[in-house]
């Protein structure tokens, strides 16, 4: 039977993890293994329950816990679902809660990048990333255009963030990504790419460059292991990151136009480069 509870309180503390935290109070960065993060909209949450998650409580609308949150629900049948109408809802999260459902679960321990890239063929690393929707847009790509995983360097967004869940459409769950660790890997980027390269990867840094090749050369699509380094928003990558590359890649562009958003040019390069 489903636990059920009506929220009466907003300043109940079972609700701090939807109303009051930040994302980094959630992270727990001191007490990773303590940190939780909010899964939204009924497919998502599906997804991080099948990726095997713990679920720590739900939060939904009255009308969806025999609606669209049904299922996900009976699946959980001892975890509490706080619900509310619609307009308390709104009161208690501060904005429009349209999505049915949203579930606080606990993370997991990152895997080693090694682990992570065993009898992976090719994978994408994001280097400082910043934005949460780029990091999840990039991911959901990677995810449905055949990247085999995702190694983040440390200055990233974390794919975990509530918005990077909601963009990928729960694919964080599915991809499999680890942040780049100093002490596994070394330093990035000098350090970090060597060790990628240790693992048997070739890699191909995505930058407009006197030397960049285009993205569908016959050299790349014939790499057995490519890993496929995508820089920050504003700045692209770091100097010594090309530097260290084995190739540097760019999309062929017209009208002008000079380079696409790194969202945009991760599925280009996903779809071309993992065929």
């Amino acid at each position: 039977m489903a636990n059920i509870i009506e929220i009466t309180d907003f300043s109940a503390k079972e609700l701090d993890v939807y109303a009051r935290l930040t994302e980094n109070q959630l992270l727990r960065r001191d007490r990773s293994e303590e940190g939780l993060f909010i899964a939204e909209s009924p497919k998502a949450v599906a997804r991080a329950l099948d990726a095997g998650y713990e679920p720590v409580s739900f939060l939904a609308e009255d009308r969806h816990v025999q609606g669209a949150a049904r299922e996900l629900i009976e699946r959980c049948p001892d975890i509490p679902v706080y619900t509310a109408p619609f307009e308390v809802l709104t009161q208690l999260t501060g904005y429009s809660l349209t999505r049915g459902i949203l579930c606080a679960m606990r993370r997991k321990p990152l895997p080693a990048a090694a682990e992570l890239c065993r009898g992976a063929r090719r994978i994408a690393v994001l280097e400082n990333v910043m934005n949460p929707t780029n990091v999840g847009a990039i991911i959901r790509s990677a995810a449905g255009l055949g990247m085999d995983a995702v190694l983040l360097t440390p200055g990233c967004s974390n794919p975990l963030y509530r918005r990077a869940v909601r963009v990928s459409m729960g694919t964080v769950f599915q991809v499999p990504w680890t942040f780049i660790d100093e002490e596994e890997c070394g330093a990035w980027p000098e350090e970090g790419i060597r060790y990628v390269k240790s693992l048997g990867f070739r890699t191909a840094a995505m930058a407009l460059h006197d030397e960049s090749v285009d993205i569908d050369d016959e050299r790349l699509r014939n790499e057995k292991k490519l890993a496929v380094i995508l820089g920050s928003e504003g700045y692209g990558l770091l100097d010594g990151t090309i530097a260290a590359s084995d190739y540097t890649i760019k999309i062929p562009m017209s009208h002008g136009v000079d380079s696409l958003n790194v969202a945009a040019a991760s599925a280009v390069a996903f779809w071309e480069l993992g065929k």
